[in-house]
């Protein structure tokens, strides 16, 4: 896949021209990196934005004690390190590569150059962080406000949203390509992987959720919502 190509899937770039898209995608560097490398740590110098076009980034933050809360997991067709191209200030998180991955690099001083002429990617940029920041938002309430069932729940019905699509079978229920481990799920809301386990049986056994390798079943969702009420 082209770099054009690679962007006109990332939800910031899409309303861009075919002209536009070959335009910023000559401004890009491809990079492959291995599972388990730090891209940047929080505290580094914001230099630009990546694009993920395989594998899986974590952004995560990390405690002095060495434990870690898991902010998002950024897939294919997704971007990561947005804030920077705004401020460039420090980064505010970490960022891990979860799985091999092969990404575009957009430095900052080339998006700045861009958007002097297109302004509607800053716009869109603007939209994206706003949607960003209340999901933050809403994961640090969870984490406040609700017991471990409630947040596996809310965490459960967010990857629906973001990535799941209709099962199709008229009951309502959403199917999410997932490779997310249970021990990724744990740290993304800040419980053990034992507890993560205890509860995806616990609505398992209730018909609710169907968890299997690389596939996630969210049978009846508005059980799921229930819980966060």
């Amino acid at each position: 896949m082209t770099a054009a190509a690679s962007l006109a899937r990332v939800d910031l770039f899409a309303e861009l021209t075919p002209d536009e898209l070959e335009g910023l995608s000559a401004r890009l560097r491809r990079r492959r990196y291995a599972k388990a490398t730090v891209l940047f740590t929080e505290g580094d110098p914001g230099t630009g934005l990546y694009v993920v076009e395989s594998g899986q980034v974590r952004i995560v933050l990390a405690s002095p004690a060495g434990k870690e809360l898991v902010l998002a997991v950024r897939g294919p067709g997704e971007f990561f390190g947005d804030m920077a191209l705004l401020d460039g200030e420090p980064r505010s998180a970490d960022a891990v590569v979860a799985e091999d991955c092969q990404l575009l690099l957009l430095r900052r001083e080339d998006f700045l150059r861009f958007v002097e002429t297109h302004p509607r990617a800053a716009l869109r940029l603007l939209a994206v962080l706003s949607r960003r920041l209340r999901q933050t938002m809403r994961q640090h309430q969870d984490a406040t406000l609700l017991d471990v069932s409630a947040r596996l729940a809310s965490a459960l019905l967010r990857l629906a949203d973001e990535q799941g699509a209709p099962a199709g079978d008229g009951t309502g229920g959403m199917v999410v390509p997932i490779t997310l481990t249970q021990a990724g799920l744990a740290a993304q809301i800040g419980v053990t992987r034992e507890s993560v386990n205890k509860w995806l049986r616990y609505f398992q056994r209730r018909g609710w959720i169907r968890w299997e390798p690389g596939r996630l079943a969210l049978l009846q969702p508005a059980k799921l919502r229930e819980r966060l009420a």
